[in-house]
């Protein structure tokens, strides 16, 4: 499957996991936090069966309040509504994900069950309909709070209806968006300096985060991407940066170009602009493809270039394969070429591999002409095979 068909529908598993917080009294729990998108959360409560529910109000703050909820003995889940950025997608339960399109495997439950996607394609059923579905303007957050240390798990929660498993669940009104933001912040800041830990918990924190519609995610973000900050959190953020926050993202994602001292952080930055419907970022993604310093980053910029097609992909794609100095940014430009609809790569690919000056980018283009399985590129191998 090509690049462009995970990008025709991204899909990013969000898994759950343990999270140790200190409270004013001293006591430990674990935190599992996801979300969850919905066409809409009025009623959210009673989309979900098998729970043993209660209300309570967030007015007096959240984090005193999930301190105040993971003080208890046992497991208890919690959830409440936040505002939600703009733009179509679906938080759901799967089986699998072909080609940009989300099979839903009806039920979900809170502790257990098939996983969970985001997905920004098409959402249909076991049988291939598609299920049509009103952009959200609202995500639920959901966390699982254990006294003591916990033994993991994983939640799986879609647009949909939810089996509770007959946990306790605690619904919080009156969550002030801001309160939301800060707290799912101290889980990225708190959380274990481990593969598992990043994962299972500081990811999908931030995800939340950048899900948030309101000025302090666009402030908590900026703060994730600081220099100072893990590489991983930079990365992963970047990303978001470009799917979920517009214009602002954008704008930040551009400055990480000119700042950040990672050309791992900075290769992945192109990625976060290549998702982004901005037209800004379609031109800082050309201009990183000619001009950027680093020869990784010119040519992570140029495959991302290849997904997003068109005229302006085309002509960069082909201006570094003449004009970059280094060898191996030539020879991922012609691999960027391959990701081109058929029509447009191809023809290239053919006048590349019969009047290149450099034999490593003439090898390169054959080859992908071998991959590409067209009938043009047969004739042009049975050409050059047959000549005399």
């Amino acid at each position: 499957m090509k690049s462009r068909n995970v990008l025709g529908g991204f899909a990013n598993n969000v898994l759950a996991g343990s999270f140790k917080v200190q409270g004013a009294r001293a006591f430990q729990a674990s935190v599992l936090a996801c979300i969850v998108l919905a066409t809409s959360l009025q009623g959210a409560a009673q989309r979900i069966t098998n729970a043993r529910s209660e209300t309570r109000s967030a007015a007096a703050g959240l984090a005193p309040e999930i301190r105040t909820l993971a003080a208890r003995p046992g497991i208890t889940w919690v959830g409440y509504r936040a505002p939600m950025v703009a733009g179509q997608r679906q938080m759901c339960c799967y089986d699998t994900i072909v080609d940009g399109n989300v099979f839903g495997g009806g039920m979900c439950r809170l502790e257990s069950g098939s996983g969970v996607s985001m997905n920004t394609g098409e959402f249909r059923d076991r049988n291939g309909t598609r299920i049509a579905l009103e952009p959200a303007t609202e995500f639920l957050v959901l966390a699982r709070l254990e006294n003591g240390s916990a033994p993991g798990g994983r939640t799986s929660r879609p647009a949909c209806d939810i089996d509770a498993t007959g946990m306790a669940l605690v619904w919080l009104n009156d969550v002030r968006v801001d309160d939301s933001v800060a707290w799912l912040a101290s889980l990225v800041a708190a959380a274990p300096d481990s593969a598992d830990g990043r994962d299972r918990v500081a990811k999908t924190a931030m995800t939340a985060v950048a899900l948030h519609n309101a000025p302090a995610a666009d402030r908590m973000l900026e703060s994730f991407v600081a220099p100072t900050r893990p590489e991983w959190l930079r990365r992963d953020t970047a990303f978001w940066l470009g799917s979920t926050r517009g214009e602002s993202g954008v704008r930040l994602l551009t400055r990480m170009l000119a700042q950040d001292p990672s050309d791992k952080v900075r290769e992945q930055v192109t990625f976060g602009l290549s998702v982004s419907k901005v037209p800004a970022a379609l031109t800082t993604l050309i201009a990183t493809a000619r001009d950027d310093k680093s020869t990784k980053v010119r040519g992570q910029a140029l495959f991302w270039l290849a997904q997003k097609a068109g005229k302006e992909a085309l002509a960069t794609i082909s201006g570094a394969i003449e004009n970059d100095p280094e060898t191996d940014v030539k020879k991922k430009a012609v691999f960027a070429l391959s990701q081109l609809p058929k029509d447009e790569g191809v023809p290239r690919l053919i006048e590349i591999a019969r009047t290149n000056r450099n034999p490593e980018v003439r090898k390169q283009a054959m080859f992908w002409l071998g991959q590409s399985h067209d009938p043009r590129a047969v004739q042009f191998f049975e050409d050059i095979l047959l000549k005399k």
